[in-house]
């Protein structure tokens, strides 16, 4: 089985890329063989400063290293270092209906948020992403895309992309499935929104101390006092939070205080910060380390890029031939 997934650098990871992709793809590591890159191609569609997406890209890297990948078990990359993709990336555009781009979530959502005057920044990369995000999952034949639920339908899209090439010049590509942990596909940020750096709602994975305390401290909440009883305690933001950082009993007897009263959001919220605290207290420790030694690091993308490569290569011949450019 080979997985497939990506993540962009568009700045600090957070608590949703972690359980919403980076922890469910660690795990699947230990599965099957593991591609996973760093999307600075994708980045492109809205990040522009040159030396920013360099920074945030290395921060990835360090990011997953600290976390816990493997590079003797998983391909990682730079997607620009497998100039491939592109290549591919225009082959699938001649096949793909602008219709099935125009139903895309992603696209109509962010500019349904710009205001007239801002419509050109609504530019080609982002209306066709979906395309060069199938030529990323297609170039290396993958059977596994793990998503978010917000990600599942540019996997489907990358289905109807490939079965339709494969229709028109013969069975070239691997129909990849979506692999959607439903627990935790949607992050709550402190604002009850979904986590995202664009709503500027959240948690990062290795925040400095005192602004990470801040931010948890800030998590939205009703007004009701410490002695009150709170029927709803599942609802509360900071006690899904808690769930995803702390034991199952430790989340339930925060849960269980609330609903019972004489228990506070602002001790709830202490409490979820020294959770959050310990989760990553190795990790953070692994970074530290690894800070130390980028050579390492850069050697680990580059030598991920080569095998990256190669798989790459294979296929793109291989849908060259069916079309008649090879």
């Amino acid at each position: 089985m080979r997985i497939l997934s990506g993540i962009q650098p568009s700045g600090a990871l957070h608590l949703g890329n972690f359980f919403g992709m980076m922890k469910p793809a660690l795990e699947l590591q230990e599965k099957g063989q593991a591609y996973y890159f760093i999307a600075d191609l994708h980045s492109m569609t809205t990040l522009f400063d040159p030396a920013e997406r360099r920074g945030n890209s290395l921060d990835v890297a360090l990011d997953f290293l600290a976390c816990g990948l493997d590079p003797k078990r998983t391909v990682f990359f730079r997607q620009s270092d497998v100039p491939e993709v592109p290549e591919l990336t225009w082959m699938l555009s001649t096949v793909t209906p602008m219709g099935l781009l125009e139903r895309c979530h992603s696209y109509k959502d962010k500019k349904a948020k710009l205001a007239d005057d801002d419509l050109e920044k609504v530019n080609h990369g982002l209306f066709a992403y979906p395309v060069l995000m199938a030529a990323d999952i297609l170039i290396y034949d993958s059977n596994v895309v793990p998503v978010g639920r917000d990600q599942k339908q540019h996997v489907e899209v990358t289905r109807d992309i490939a079965m339709k090439f494969n229709n028109l010049y013969g069975e070239t590509f691997v129909v990849p499935e979506a692999q959607i942990r439903d627990e935790v596909a949607v992050v709550p940020g402190i604002d009850g929104q979904k986590m995202s750096k664009s709503y500027g709602n959240t948690i990062e994975i290795f925040g400095e101390e005192k602004a990470v305390r801040r931010k948890i401290m800030s998590v939205v909440t009703d007004s009701r006092p410490p002695a009150e009883p709170k029927p709803d305690a599942q609802k509360n933001i900071a006690v899904q939070i808690l769930k995803l950082v702390a034991s199952a009993e430790a989340a339930k007897d925060a849960e269980d205080r609330l609903r019972a009263g004489g228990f506070g959001y602002g001790d709830l919220k202490k409490a979820l910060f020294e959770q959050y605290w310990s989760y990553f207290a190795g990790a953070r420790a692994r970074r530290a380390e690894l800070v130390k030694n980028l050579d390492y690091v850069q050697q680990v993308l580059r030598e991920g890029a080569a095998k990256a490569r190669a798989t790459a290569q294979t296929v793109l011949k291989r849908a060259k031939l069916a079309c008649g450019l090879d």
